[in-house]
């Protein structure tokens, strides 16, 4: 090795010295800031949104009373000044509690940081597989094995049934949004649904705003979101269309040749003549799947117990770990259990009802 070889890759080591010097600063930073629980330590922060920020946590003790808790949980911390989203999903996450397709929420707490400030935190289920959404990514475009597509789009079901039938819309599905878990019976990964910050009650009336309001990501949205405001039970079966079918090609519904900004894509939304691509290597049952998600008449959209009856489905074997014991939970939505729409709204939707009333549909 020469000696200018030899300065190269001492430069190298340096700097990536110094890199690792700055990511373990910030990281004490945000521990000092944040502060540690009771029962736990705050360790990396792994994700980070504009509700607060995730860290990993371990328990101290786990012979301690507080046992209950898992060895590794993810938390959710915000400043209590602004923490409210984080509030509101524990809200949520109490009244749907008991599906194991949804992640688990172990509890709340606020903690101390070393400048004084209070922390809200949530301790949730730890998901160590990351996201489907890194999962999709790591295809590098290709997508996943049909199998896993069917098996995932099953887990998320299955959550979104239960979220479904105690009266809520989940109103931000998307890959990032599921976690997946470790299976210690198999050695796999669930599906679990996750991120209910901006979940709502069907029905819920609004306040009157200027124009449509939609919540969530604008690539998952579904057209009588954007053009009427309408987010109701139906719009997460179009959010699971948009995530199976970014799962079969590992590309994103409304893709094209240049990065799309958010007014494309919500032009392409709502246009009835630009549909999205579809790739001939799609099997027959996936793209029968797709479209029973992606009808643009809400009425004509099928709700998620009717997907999982659908043929595309069938023959996965049910995972060990996915049935548990449910807890009472109060159904909400036991008075008027779905969703009813006008017929004003004729005219908005990519395939009709007459085209969709079987299975065996083409694009």
């Amino acid at each position: 090795m020469n000696s200018n070889q030899l300065k190269t890759n001492k430069r190298s080591l340096f700097h990536r010295e110094r890199v690792y010097e700055v990511k373990r600063s910030k990281q004490e930073d945000w521990k000092l800031s944040y502060g540690d629980g009771v029962a736990w330590f705050r360790g990396a922060m792994i994700g980070k949104g504009s509700f607060g920020c995730v860290f990993i946590a371990n328990l101290k003790n786990l012979k301690s009373r507080y046992s209950s808790y898992p060895p590794i949980m993810a938390v959710k911390s915000a400043e209590v000044s602004a923490s409210g989203s984080i509030q509101k999903e524990k809200e949520v996450m109490d009244n749907i509690r008991g599906c194991p397709n949804v992640i688990k929420c172990f509890g709340e707490e606020t903690t101390n940081g070393e400048n004084g400030q209070m922390v809200y935190n949530l301790l949730l289920e730890y998901g160590s597989g990351g996201t489907l959404a890194d999962l999709i990514r790591n295809s590098n475009g290709k997508g996943l094995p049909e199998i896993d597509v069917r098996r995932y789009a099953r887990s998320i079901l299955r959550g979104l049934s239960h979220i479904h039938k105690l009266g809520y819309v989940h109103c931000d599905l998307k890959p990032e949004n599921l976690l997946l878990v470790s299976n210690c019976r198999n050695g796999g990964f669930v599906a679990k649904i996750g991120d209910l910050g901006l979940a709502k009650r069907v029905n819920r009336v609004k306040n009157i705003r200027l124009g449509p309001y939609w919540r969530g990501t604008p690539m998952y949205l579904p057209p009588e979101a954007v053009i009427n405001g309408v987010q109701e039970q139906p719009a997460d079966i179009w959010a699971v269309g948009c995530i199976v079918f970014q799962m079969l090609t590992g590309k994103p519904l409304w893709v094209s040749d240049q990065d799309s900004g958010v007014d494309e894509i919500l032009s392409r939304i709502c246009d009835e003549n630009d549909p999205p691509y579809m790739s001939s290597s799609i099997s027959t049952e996936a793209m029968s799947f797709l479209k029973g998600c992606l009808s643009r008449k809400i009425m004509c959209r099928l709700t998620a117990n009717m997907l999982l009856n659908h043929p595309f489905l069938k023959g996965i074997e049910g995972n060990v770990n996915e049935i548990e014991e449910s807890h009472k939970v109060f159904d909400i939505n036991a008075i008027t259990s779905s969703s009813s729409f006008s017929d004003d709204d004729d005219g908005l939707w990519l395939f009709s009802c007459s085209e969709e009333s079987s299975y065996n549909l083409s694009f």
